[in-house]
């Protein structure tokens, strides 16, 4: 059975690599992402579906936490919203108990937030599947490649390796 989360934290090519690169992510939909309230309005991000019974939420949740600035509340935090977005009460809570376990491992707390998945908004076509349309741009090579190279380090039990050999 396939279920559905959203990540946003830095810019969407970014997020859309390092989960287009996980076994068991069965599709990332790159984009805009909205909650409700204070964090409302859209900030980059994309929405996932994959299967539980190959990559568990809570690793999905670690990923995102390890490849992003996940500690940094930096300036760009409007359109780089730091955030999982869940689509019901189960997931946000085992979201804030995964990231209360991970929080020992990092120097400084989170600035990730739980929100419920209010909106989306699906990027112009010529930007979707960016990484691997593109690899050899300045800007993968700067910025994505060494967040995949972080996954095969650290995470590559859940690697597709398929997608990565190119690394």
């Amino acid at each position: 059975m396939f279920k559905k989360a959203g990540f946003g934290g830095g810019c969407h090519w970014c997020t859309e690599a390092v989960f287009s690169s996980l076994q068991g992510v069965k599709s990332v939909k790159q984009g805009w992402i909205g909650s409700t309230g204070n964090n409302s309005y859209f900030s980059e991000g994309v929405i996932i579906e994959f299967d539980e019974s190959v990559i568990s939420f809570e690793i999905l949740i670690a990923i995102h936490l390890y490849t992003h600035s996940s500690t940094s509340q930096h300036s760009m935090r409007g359109k780089y919203r730091s955030a999982v977005y869940v689509f019901d009460d189960r997931d946000a809570e085992i979201a804030m108990q995964t990231m209360d376990t991970l929080q020992s491992e990092f120097n400084e707390p989170f600035v990730t937030k739980v929100l419920p998945f209010k909106e989306f908004s699906l990027s112009r076509d010529e930007l979707l599947d960016y990484y691997f349309s593109n690899p050899q741009k300045p800007f993968c090579e700067r910025y994505i490649t060494p967040k995949l190279k972080l996954i095969m380090e650290r995470f590559s039990n859940v690697a597709n390796n398929d997608k990565l050999k190119h690394l």
